[in-house]
């Protein structure tokens, strides 16, 4: 089945990749930790003003209140706020406004955990990771790739055990995409899914009906 997963994911996202708009390294760690509870393409809209208007340096000395006024769309917005603003004083301060490799440093930010974190380090620096967020963990729960009552962690390293390494950043794209675009949470595409016949959530759906 995981072959056959492969196939059918190259079929239907032979290119995939993130889907959060950046020009700058920082840009894609604000960006993924505003992507929290958020869509990509909302996402993409607050910051096309937050980048036009602050830079890393500024950003850091930028007020809160400023900051919350342009990344309210995104929701959590005092709190991301204040996120924002403290990664970019660490930024400034310890690595000159760079974003480095290395995963105890950015996971000691603020509001960047480890899913943000393998964001980050697989688009940056092509570091073999696989991001779980609300759409690879629905895909793979219901593809039975890891079961229900598993968090995120345990979901990402079940992946890590049943993919090649050489094919963790490109699975985690199109999981994601698989997710946004196909099965999805509400009114997934089902009736020509290639992997309706391991899926867990169809079986039920099929049972019930």
């Amino acid at each position: 089945m995981n072959e056959f997963l492969i196939k059918y994911l190259d079929e239907l996202f032979p290119n995939p990749k993130c889907e959060l708009e950046y020009n700058k390294d920082y840009e894609l760690l604000i960006a993924t930790v505003l992507s929290a509870q958020c869509t990509d393409k909302r996402v993409n809209l607050v910051t096309k003003e937050l980048f036009h208007k602050y830079n890393i340096n500024i950003l850091a000395k930028a007020s809160l209140k400023d900051i919350e006024n342009i990344i309210r769309p995104c929701g959590s917005f005092t709190k991301k706020a204040y996120y924002l603003k403290n990664i970019a004083i660490s930024l400034v301060n310890d690595y000159q406004g760079i974003v480095p490799n290395n995963r105890e440093y950015l996971e000691s930010l603020p509001g960047v955990g480890r899913k943000t974190c393998n964001v980050v380090l697989a688009n940056l620096f092509n570091v073999p990771s696989i991001a779980v967020d609300t759409h690879v963990e629905r895909v793979s729960k219901r593809l039975k790739l890891a079961y229900e009552k598993d968090d995120v962690l345990t979901v990402e390293k079940k992946l890590m055990k049943k993919f090649p390494q050489d094919k963790w950043i490109r699975l985690h794209h199109q999981l994601v995409l698989f997710g946004r675009y196909k099965c999805k949470a509400k009114n997934p595409d089902c009736a020509d899914c290639k992997m309706k016949t391991y899926c867990a959530y169809y079986k039920k759906l099929n049972k019930n009906s």
